[in-house]
């Protein structure tokens, strides 16, 4: 690990972590006053939806922007840019008069969450290697976790007392947390590692990654299985407020629960990989997220117990998708991380915005539309797994990422 003059390795560990924690912090903390803002603004479902999509889509093209411009000008002035942004249109969303108003805050929200994400994942690879990598992938996976689990009950209390605007002037207070420790953060990519050209010819690195076949499939066949969940995300707050009638207090304890499910996924990864190849745990991966997404469509719609019940599996193997695919993505990136890491997540953010909108569309009742996405995106993965295998996007770079 490079030298930091502030952070020891263990307080780096703690900040990647915090860093991975703003997506989902950005997105669950107000997600049980999503039918509040609604009447507040006298909005439609849709357009309240918006505020996750519009975040979700705008993030995924920040990062694929930032990405080569990290390995340009290095780690450090990205992510001091992006985390300035975040937290000052935190504090416009906090301060908006209207739906339209919150969405353009949401935008640029967006663009700084994606700087600071795609420094994140870059850190990972800059910092370190081998079993230890694979360590830190699941601590800063079960860690960010947290967030997901803690974010609605801190957004249910918080009703309590204030009304929605309060989520986001807790978004404002840890976007200047992480500004502050972005200024105590040493460079981690060396000048002579980094990218030469001009800066829009640095956008070419983009394409070079775009060219690896195998990386692009790999890539995408992950993705297929973030979509479903992004979907519950975006309905989760209907589902159990509207659909099942709970008070936005029980929804947020509803959805802790599945999100607490996320916390022994990564722990559950370091161990199914002690025992498993490549190949059998995305078997294992495939066959959860099949049975989960039947379980939903014939007996989601009984209580709000069983439905918990039975998107529970989904959320745990999702879990250990997101260590395990890190790994496998970031093995075969061997120069230009920064574009790397960007696409690695962008392709999956792009699937779940995608979700997301899909979640919120005018089904019947949301809890058949989720079951349908599980089952469809669950489908798409699995064939697409089936041609890798078969080589029709070349083979692994090396044997560690090999899923065939």
């Amino acid at each position: 690990m490079r030298k930091q003059k502030y952070l020891s390795i263990s307080a780096m560990i703690a900040y990647i972590a915090f860093i991975n924690m703003f997506i989902p912090l950005s997105t669950d903390l107000f997600l049980p006053a999503l039918p509040e803002m609604g009447n507040y603004f006298s909005a439609s479902e849709f357009l309240v939806g918006l505020t996750l999509t519009i975040f979700f889509f705008v993030f995924a093209i920040s990062m694929i922007l930032f990405g080569p411009l990290s390995d340009k000008y290095g780690r450090r002035p990205i992510l001091i840019f992006g985390a300035s942004i975040y937290t000052v249109a935190s504090f416009a969303c906090a301060e908006a008069s209207s739906i339209y108003f919150l969405l353009v805050g949401r935008f640029f929200q967006a663009v700084g969450s994606g700087a600071v994400i795609t420094v994140a994942t870059a850190l990972i690879k800059d910092c370190f290697r081998g079993k230890v990598m694979r360590k830190i992938l699941a601590i800063t996976q079960a860690l960010g976790v947290i967030a997901p689990m803690v974010a609605p009950l801190v957004g249910g209390i918080l009703l309590t007392f204030t009304d929605w605007r309060g989520s986001f002037y807790l978004l404002t207070a840890l976007g200047g947390i992480n500004l502050i420790v972005a200024f105590l953060f040493c460079e981690t990519l060396p000048e002579h590692k980094r990218y030469r050209g001009g800066l829009l010819n640095s956008m070419t690195l983009l394409l070079e990654v775009g060219r690896k076949k195998y990386f692009m499939a790999v890539l995408i066949m992950f993705a297929f299985l973030s979509k479903p969940y992004m979907a519950y995300l975006s309905a989760s707050s209907f589902i159990y407020v509207e659909f099942f009638n709970l008070t936005a207090q029980e929804y947020s304890y509803f959805f802790a629960v599945n999100s607490a499910a996320s916390i022994a996924g990564p722990i559950l990864y370091l161990k199914l990989k002690n025992i498993l190849s490549n190949v059998s745990l995305l078997k294992l991966c495939f066959c959860v997220a099949i049975t989960s997404g039947l379980l939903v469509s014939n007996f989601g719609q009984t209580s709000a117990i069983i439905f918990l019940l039975s998107f529970l599996p989904f959320t745990a193997i999702g879990a250990v998708v997101r260590p395990f695919s890190m790994e496998i993505l970031l093995l075969e990136a061997r120069e230009n991380v920064g574009t790397a890491a960007a696409v690695i997540n962008f392709v999956p953010t792009l699937f779940g915005s995608l979700g997301m909108m899909l979640g919120t569309l005018p089904w019947s009742n949301f809890v058949d539309g989720l079951g349908l996405i599980m089952m469809t995106a669950t489908t798409l993965s699995i064939t697409l797994w089936i041609l890798i295998k078969c080589g029709k996007f070349g083979a692994a770079r090396q044997s560690a990422s090999d899923l065939t």
